[in-house]
């Protein structure tokens, strides 16, 4: 039995499937530890699942909701500031307090989640193997492809590859706050000098759940660089939709998932051209919105408005799903071979919504700009041509095959075993 630490971001898209790694880990016989503030110990769903915390003087309780309503909302003034503030203060913290912490556990292997610089800081530091997980779109660079937080498309011709230079520099003199930090701590850790997320990658194995039929193409991925897919409890699929949905109608499953789910305006705008189409409407806003707007919501022409629902059970029985284009729904709505509506806010999801068009298997819109007519316009194209669906079943045919949580924890594990890059079998 080995113990590991999952290093992550304290945002529940983001712990959730590293859990279901840690679980499949368990289940083999080891420990999993989650390692954060106190507020993340509530986003663990598994009790197996083990959880330190540390920030009790930076990040005491009750501070998570501050930085998740920050995230929420970044587009407001001065609020990207704030969300790349939090993050900086989130990696100091685990860079100061992490090492005596992971010392104590007795912890073997950390499991580092790439958007936290941290995790690869601290394994260096402490001469412990790794791995770096993509729980979002990989952060790995390349002349050819965008950053995972811009809009647009594979570049194709030197202009698009300027334009990717060009939009990397504007990127890191905005993450220069957090970019200080990882400078900070790789020098005060005796490593060799770092300021971006990029660059505190595992030489080890690099796991993705961005399979290689959902992305721009590839060429200089490290040999050690795995899509596996995404990654799921073995028992996330089990939960049933337990809705009376009527057979003959469209049925459309909608959510703006965790950090999103309170954009009531553009939910009624979804409502309101699903009305006009007679379409069958299940939203779930994440526990965002309180009663009345549920009320007004249904009065628009929901059908159903709930917090929660099982995502990939409605996924399976929906004919169309709107969405943020955050990607793990995106992943769970491949997977069903459901088309899908993108309609990106923040992060990585203009990114993540300009794949499902490359990859054929959905239609975006701006969430500002989509009115009613429009929406309604889109939804109706992803009805009525089965392209979409069919790119969108082939894709998750390959996610099938990928090996998801249980592929992740095979490479874990080899990492472990050999301390050795643990190579792609295509690489």
């Amino acid at each position: 039995m080995s113990h590991f630490a999952v290093i992550a971001p304290p945002f529940a898209g983001h712990f959730w499937a590293l859990e279901a790694l840690a679980e499949c880990l368990i289940m083999r016989g080891h420990r999993v530890t989650f390692v954060q503030q106190e507020d993340a110990r509530a986003l663990l769903r598994q009790p197996q699942v083990e959880f330190a915390a540390l920030g009790q003087a930076s990040h005491p309780p009750g501070s998570l909701a501050t930085v998740i309503a920050h995230a929420g909302h970044p587009g407001a003034p001065f609020g990207l500031r704030r969300v790349i503030q939090d993050m900086a203060r989130g990696t100091d913290m685990l860079c100061r307090e992490g090492p005596k912490l992971l010392r104590a556990l007795g912890v073997e292997a950390l499991i580092a989640d790439q958007m936290e610089a941290a995790g690869g800081l601290l394994a260096e530091y402490l001469g412990l193997p790794w791995v770096s997980v993509a729980c979002a779109l990989p952060v790995n660079r390349e002349p050819r492809l965008p950053l995972p937080v811009m809009p647009w498309g594979y570049a194709v011709s030197p202009f698009g590859e300027h334009l990717n230079r060009s939009s990397s520099r504007v990127y890191d003199y905005l993450m220069r706050p957090h970019g200080r930090i990882i400078a900070r701590h790789a020098e005060a850790f005796g490593l060799p000098p770092r300021d971006s997320l990029h660059q505190c990658l595992s030489p080890f194995a690099q796991i993705s759940q961005t399979l290689a039929g959902f992305d721009f193409p590839r060429q200089e991925a490290p040999a050690h660089f795995h899509p596996v897919g995404p990654l799921r409890s073995p028992n996330q699929g089990t939960a049933l939709l337990d809705l009376p949905v009527a057979p003959g109608r469209p049925f459309v499953f909608a959510s703006l998932g965790t950090l999103q789910g309170g954009r009531f305006g553009l939910f009624r705008r979804m409502a309101a051209a699903c009305r006009d189409l007679d379409l069958q409407l299940l939203l779930a806003h994440c526990g965002r919105l309180d009663p009345g707007q549920v009320r007004a919501l249904h009065a628009a022409g929901a059908t159903w408005v709930t917090d929660f629902a099982p995502q990939c059970a409605a996924l399976a029985q929906a004919d169309v799903a709107i969405t943020h284009a955050g990607l793990n729904t995106v992943l769970d709505a491949l997977v069903a071979g459901t088309p899908m509506l993108a309609l990106p806010i923040a992060f990585d999801q203009p990114a993540i919504a300009a794949r499902v068009v490359y990859a054929g298997a959905g239609l975006r819109a701006s969430p500002l700009l989509a009115r009613r007519s429009r929406l309604r316009r889109l939804l109706r194209r992803l009805l009525d041509e089965p392209a979409f669906a069919e790119h969108a079943a082939r894709i998750g045919s390959e996610a099938r095959q990928a090996g998801g949580a249980e592929r992740a924890a095979d490479i874990v594990e080899a990492v472990l075993k050999s301390g050795r890059p643990v190579l792609h079998a295509a690489a």
